[in-house]
């Protein structure tokens, strides 16, 4: 075990920063303790590594393990927000400035690891959030390992190789269809090209991603604002977010991705940052309609 501490320039909110790393609530590699404290165990370029982050009073304190653990520590303080600008976000609605005044903690985390965000982001294309949480918890609790230290039960993903080798049944036995898996396959072998990714601005970020076949704008975005940070990174082919915000920023119904963007143009630059705080707020538009039935492939 190693461990750093790390002391954020002001007010943090450790839970709602590095929260949006997690996978629905059984991800095998995340997990937050009752102390509030966060379990994350990843695949680092040296290797697969746990880390383990507590706010103590203001500071924060991580312990990591593994061959990883090194590059943990070394890029705990990015992960953790230190190279975001909060500064730079100015609350042009009512909404978002009450949002902004009551998490002044939040920060964007960057992880510095695009696969890793993509491949569940992959998962999650067409289909409910719980039906992509269980692919990525089953394909993990088979095709991962255990993550070092000690973290019972915590799985690191598999390496890029590793993805790439899964036989098709075991994707079909998770509940992903074939489009879906072949993107990820596709992904995995030119990942090295695609972790370059991470040292990109937004536009050649999302360039190089959607560069694959089966990687559109909408997990371009949902990977970046994990992997880089971005601020800006608006998740756009998203059939609830233009809704979400629409109705919170004007009590419109049915708002598009056209319109979202016309609602966010002052925010330009930290658009996605404006949206983490829209929902944070909670506001959604009233329920017209039952929720999507969980398909099941497995069956099949």
């Amino acid at each position: 075990m190693t461990t750093r501490t790390w002391t954020p320039p002001g007010p943090y909110d450790l839970g709602r920063t590095l929260g949006v790393l997690a996978r629905g609530p059984g991800d095998p590699a995340f997990r937050t303790g009752p102390d509030g404290s966060v379990w994350r165990a990843t695949r680092t370029p040296e290797g697969p590594g746990t880390l383990h982050v507590t706010d103590r009073g203001g500071r924060i304190h991580a312990e990591a393990w593994g061959p990883g653990a090194d590059w943990l520590l070394e890029t705990l303080p990015a992960l953790l927000g230190a190279e975001d600008d909060p500064a730079a976000f100015t609350p042009r609605h009512r909404l978002v400035h009450e949002a902004h005044r009551r998490h002044p903690g939040l920060r964007l985390a960057r992880t510095g690891l695009v696969l890793e965000s993509l491949i569940p982001s992959v998962l999650e294309q067409k289909v409910t959030s719980d039906e992509a949480y269980r692919a990525w918890r089953l394909l993990l609790q088979q095709h991962g390992e255990p993550a070092p230290g000690p973290a019972p039960r915590m799985r690191v993903m598999p390496s890029a190789r590793g993805w790439a080798m899964i036989p098709s049944w075991d994707w079909h036995k998770a509940g992903v269809d074939g489009k879906r898996s072949a993107t990820i396959v596709r992904a995995a072998r030119v990942a090295a090209r695609l972790e370059e990714a991470a040292a990109m601005d937004d536009a050649q970020a999302s360039g190089r991603l959607q560069a694959v076949p089966g990687i559109g704008p909408w997990t371009a975005a949902e990977t970046l604002q994990r992997s880089n940070g971005s601020p800006d990174a608006v998740t756009v082919g998203d059939l609830h977010l233009p809704k979400i915000i629409g109705y919170a920023l004007t009590g419109a119904r049915g708002t598009d991705d056209e319109a979202m963007l016309g609602l966010l143009s002052p925010y330009e630059g930290q658009r996605h940052r404006a949206c983490r705080l829209i929902l944070l707020t909670g506001t959604r538009p009233p329920r017209r309609a039952p929720r999507f039935s969980v398909n099941d492939i497995r069956a099949l």
